[in-house]
């Protein structure tokens, strides 16, 4: 069974997915908000992260900086996280299959 993915999550996924392993929180939210064209918050990046790694779809590490700064957290997606953005997509595919011209219209 996969795991069912909301929209937001959907979103850090492709994020993740995007930018590869070792993305940092602050490149996420903003993948996320140039892709959907909408105001995102670090605390949602933050918690929707926390739950995708409790779901075992992302794992995390920290990463000591180089020559001085601050430690910072890094992303990548687990097997189970490319799963299950697959198995999203192959359905949104499906499901707008000969739909084209009408969603053409919408917009």
């Amino acid at each position: 069974m996969s795991a069912y993915l909301g929209e937001f999550e959907q979103l850090i996924l492709l994020a993740i997915l995007r930018l590869g392993d070792g993305a940092g929180t602050p490149a996420i939210r903003e993948a996320v908000e140039g892709g959907s064209g909408r105001r995102v918050w670090m605390g949602a990046v933050f918690t929707t992260l926390e739950r995708l790694e409790g779901k075992g779809l992302v794992r995390s590490a920290i990463v000591e900086p180089q020559g001085g700064g601050r430690r910072r957290k890094t992303y990548a997606l687990e097997p189970a996280g490319e799963a299950a953005l697959a198995q999203a997509y192959n359905t949104w595919t499906r499901m707008t299959r000969g739909l084209k011209p009408k969603l053409e219209d919408l917009g």
